[in-house]
């Protein structure tokens, strides 16, 4: 019994941890290069943290709660985009654990183009629906929605891959990570 409990607690730990990471990182760079973070077309260093949910569980919710606390506490965000911003990211996480295993030539390139796929879609609606005058338009969605995915795609293939191949060397020993 004592055994789940500490694993609950890790869990929490690891969540909670990994949410603040997101936030504070999403806040300074906000603070040093205002705009890259919160528009349209970004670079938010803090996706990167993403290649966190291949090595534990604990990262799903953590990177969760960090997108709302970043979009709620420090960016200002419309509702609109704390909800929605915050259910991409979940979408995300989700299947990028669920595809941590399926890899091409030993890298889950799957996992990786998630948050551009996630985040394309519905931030890219959102921008469309919510923050473009006038009515829906899909070709407008299209180029909103690329935009986000290329911002994604740029984090997850530069910052994310240092990360990956930095966290896949501290897992190979570490408990604290492979959860």
């Amino acid at each position: 019994m004592k055994t789940t409990g500490k694993k609950a607690s890790l869990f929490i730990a690891q969540a909670a941890l990994i949410a603040a990471m997101y936030a504070v990182l999403t806040l300074v760079q906000q603070l040093l290069f205002p705009g890259t973070a919160s528009m349209a077309v970004q670079y938010r260093v803090s996706e990167a943290l993403m290649i966190l949910c291949l090595f534990s569980g604990a990262a799903v919710p953590g990177l969760t709660l960090g997108c709302f606390l970043a979009n709620f506490l420090f960016m200002s965000a419309l509702p609109v985009d704390m909800i929605f911003g915050s259910i991409a990211t979940l979408l995300a996480a989700l299947c990028m654990r669920a595809l941590r295993k399926v890899c091409v030539k030993g890298f889950p390139v799957l996992s990786f183009l998630m948050p551009a796929v996630f985040n394309g879609i519905i931030v890219g609606a959102e921008i469309e629906i919510f923050f473009v005058e006038g009515s829906f338009h899909f070709g407008s969605f299209l180029v909103q929605g690329a935009f986000v995915a290329l911002g994604e795609i740029a984090v997850m293939f530069t910052a994310g891959i240092a990360l990956y191949f930095s966290m896949k060397k501290l897992a190979k020993n570490n408990t604290f990570i492979n959860s």
